[in-house]
């Protein structure tokens, strides 16, 4: 790993210089500095980690990365790490990655720039080897990126296999589920635990992948509802899943819950808002948030943790768009 030194060696000027040139302070010729800056850029070396070591600077900020800020499951989870790190006097830099890999990389890099404290990711697309690199203290929130990375997620896959349980003890007899992408973990834990249930039910079932859009959504039921119109029961990865989906079946002429039942996931305020409002399986997001938000805060400030993995437990919610077990 590239030091101050190395800089200094490669520029042939002291260490003194090199620090003054990252850190704005004192005089330094033109031709120190540019030879300062030619080495840091050769050696690809990152000056915020040699202003944390040379002088022990925290910026009492916290960066945040998100994969969507438009699905409200996230703006969520952000108002609960920004409560908890405002009471500690951190400010949070919330950065959305749209959930690609060169966005996220220019974020990180910005973030390093800005000499942030610590680092909570809801968004993975880079390789836990990357992410250590970093040499900032993390937490993976609804992700799971390795396990020596501190790690909140909720129980995704019990709640999967509440809500798919559920939709069968309510006599549903062909129950679609619409999925996340691949390799997300929430995604491929909520799949799991659909397939385990309907497997041990003997429950006839279809799957289809779509991205965590309203519309994606809408279009892929849609499309399965007119291939087979004997589906009567959806279980949808997200929340804003199961909005599109009773779009779709508004389209395709199906009433809910008397054709269709559907259960979502995430719990966010949308589901209330619906028509008729949504059985989900409600994640305690703010709690997953605040608990990020502390974890972090532990170890930027070198305290003992009690634990590095929590896993929360979800609730399933019943509301107008499932029947009652009982009918």
């Amino acid at each position: 790993m590239t030091t101050i030194k190395d800089v200094a060696k490669y520029a042939n000027v002291s260490v003194a210089t090199v620090s003054r040139v990252l850190n704005k302070k004192g005089y330094v010729g033109k031709d120190s500095e540019k030879a300062v800056l030619d080495a840091i850029k050769a050696l690809n070396y990152k000056p915020n980690s040699v202003a944390r070591s040379l002088y022990h600077k925290s910026s009492k900020m916290i960066g945040l990365l998100m994969p969507d800020i438009s699905n409200p499951f996230f703006p969520e989870l952000a108002r609960a790490v920004e409560d908890v790190a405002l009471t500690y006097g951190y400010t949070v830099v919330i950065c959305n990655t749209d959930e690609d890999e060169q966005k996220e990389r220019r974020y990180l890099d910005a973030l390093m720039q800005k000499y942030i404290d610590g680092l909570i990711l809801t968004t993975n697309h880079l390789t836990k080897e990357e992410y250590e690199s970093l040499d900032l203290p993390l937490v993976a929130l609804d992700r799971i990126i390795s396990e020596d990375i501190p790690t909140v997620v909720a129980d995704n896959f019990r709640g999967a296999k509440e809500a798919t349980s559920y939709l069968a003890d309510a006599g549903c007899k062909l129950i679609l589920h619409i999925r996340g992408p691949k390799g997300v973990h929430p995604a491929d834990r909520r799949y799991e635990g659909f397939k385990e249930t309907v497997e041990e039910r003997g429950i006839a079932n279809l799957v289809v992948e779509a991205g965590f859009k309203i519309n994606q959504a809408e279009e892929v039921v849609y499309n399965l509802l007119k291939d087979y119109p004997q589906i009567d029961g959806i279980f949808a990865s997200s929340d804003v899943m199961a909005a599109g989906a009773m779009k779709a079946a508004s389209r395709a002429g199906k009433s809910i819950p008397q054709d269709i039942q559907l259960i979502g996931f995430d719990g966010i305020p949308l589901g209330e808002m619906l028509v008729p409002s949504l059985t989900t399986v409600a994640q305690p997001i703010y709690e997953m948030g605040a608990v990020s938000a502390r974890l972090l805060i532990k170890q930027i400030e070198k305290k003992p943790l009690d634990q590095l993995n929590y896993v929360l437990d979800p609730t399933l919610v019943i509301r107008q768009t499932t029947r009652s077990v009982d009918e």
